[in-house]
């Protein structure tokens, strides 16, 4: 009878643990949430590709070079410790998606959505389909993700002027633990893409990518 247990418990740990938890050789790849609703997904293409090499380089974390692209409604996103959404416009998150997305970031996931101007509405509505029983509180400027290697004692740097107003980092906490970031009016992914394509100053360049880096320390290293 013992022995059945054991294979039980090992049965639903294989089950219900995620991938990236297994202790696997294997780059740890992070991914992008493709959603629908109509708003672009795809913005900053070159973002992500240089925020995991800067944290490669500055971190020693071992991210494969390129994210991939995980739908919201998909098993797979349960393969990937951190995932990014970004863009200007609607989001709209079906049910089984909204069930999908609960399960993955109670797991032991993690949300990071940068509003790239025009995201905020959208994406407050459909977290609210996730976790209807808690409000986006922001985060005060002691919090650790504003104080792993780079410190922001002022909390978000402001990357992009949009409408004036200060940059807000907001997040949902799950029995102590912070499952979604909400970057709001930084635009640290516009920040995060080649110099070229903003013409950002190098320090606001810099800034952007510094920010990005305490986020992935904090997901991956506390």
């Amino acid at each position: 009878m013992e022995n059945v247990l054991k294979i039980l418990l090992l049965v639903a740990l294989f089950v219900i643990v995620p991938r990236w938890m297994w202790g696997q050789d294997t780059k740890v790849k992070i991914a992008l949430l493709k959603y629908k609703g109509g708003g672009d997904w795809y913005a900053n293409p070159t973002s992500l590709p240089n925020l995991i090499r800067f944290c490669n380089k500055n971190l020693q974390t071992n991210l494969a070079a390129e994210p991939v692209t995980v739908e919201p409604g998909n098993r797979d996103i349960f393969n990937y410790p951190f995932v990014h959404m970004t863009g200007h416009g609607n989001v709209v998150f079906t049910p089984v998606e909204v069930q999908n997305l609960r399960e993955y970031l109670l797991a032991g996931g993690f949300l990071h959505a940068d509003d790239n101007y025009g995201l905020d509405p959208a994406f407050r509505r459909e977290m609210k389909k996730i976790f209807p029983e808690d409000e986006l509180v922001e985060l005060p400027w002691d919090h650790p993700i504003f104080n792993q290697k780079y410190k922001f004692p002022e909390g978000l740097p402001k990357i992009h002027e949009h409408d004036a107003k200060r940059p807000q980092a907001f997040g949902i906490i799950k029995e102590g633990r912070l499952v979604v970031l909400y970057t709001y009016e930084t635009d640290l992914g516009d920040g995060w893409e080649d110099p070229e394509v903003h013409k950002d100053p190098d320090m606001k360049h810099e800034q952007a990518l510094e920010m990005g880096a305490n986020i992935i320390s904090y997901v991956f290293m506390n």
